[in-house]
């Protein structure tokens, strides 16, 4: 059952997100990570049994079907949206949270040169821009935006916006405290920073 739930809750996020989506029965058929992601969830659940290859079977099947690849050891929370999906990579020991958004041609992916836990961990309501690469054992806060095609490879902070190549976090807007009018113009006044 709580297959189905979960299931469900990840369509029901597409409605809420994204404004193509017309009905649950389009999301359902028509919407290639939704496929992707019941493979996986199919090939997680084997996985964790230690049947590798079959699950590796599973996740390649899907990736030939979707053009999203999801290894089968990846931990994904609900609320997944892989906007138009194609070419996104999903390593071995990414953990994903909740309600994440990630766009097309983004890699979460190892650097190469290290063992264990060797690709990002991604908290919740993260949006990964289309290009992105985050690499390595790095934490994207809950909240972060990562910029279309930004290479990411050091942790960030919460709420912040990663981009560049290497990414580098950009500074927070200060928040205006009061506004005045000089000469008909309105003029806005900065003290401190949003956090």
């Amino acid at each position: 059952m709580r297959f189905f739930r979960t299931l469900k809750y990840d369509i029901n996020h597409v409605l809420q997100t994204d404004p193509a989506a017309k009905s649950f029965l389009e999301v359902l058929i028509l919407y290639p990570h939704i496929h992707a992601l019941i493979g996986y969830r199919i090939a997680h659940a084997i996985y964790k049994k230690k049947f590798f290859l079959l699950s590796r079977m599973i996740s390649q099947i899907s990736r030939f079907f979707t053009g999203i690849e999801i290894h089968p050891g990846a931990q994904i929370g609900k609320g997944l949206f892989i906007d138009h999906g194609m070419g996104v990579v999903i390593g071995e020991t990414t953990i994903i949270g909740d309600n994440v958004t990630i766009y097309q041609g983004v890699t979460l992916g190892g650097t190469g040169k290290e063992k264990g836990k060797r690709h990002p961990t991604i908290g919740d309501d993260v949006i990964v821009g289309a290009g992105a690469k985050i690499l390595g054992n790095i934490y994207i806060a809950s909240g972060s935006k990562v910029g279309a095609n930004a290479v990411v490879l050091k942790d960030t902070s919460k709420k912040s916006t990663a981009v560049g190549i290497p990414a580098k976090i950009l500074p927070k807007r200060p928040k205006a405290i009061d506004d005045i009018e000089e000469d008909g113009k309105v003029i806005k006044i900065y003290n401190e920073m949003i956090i």
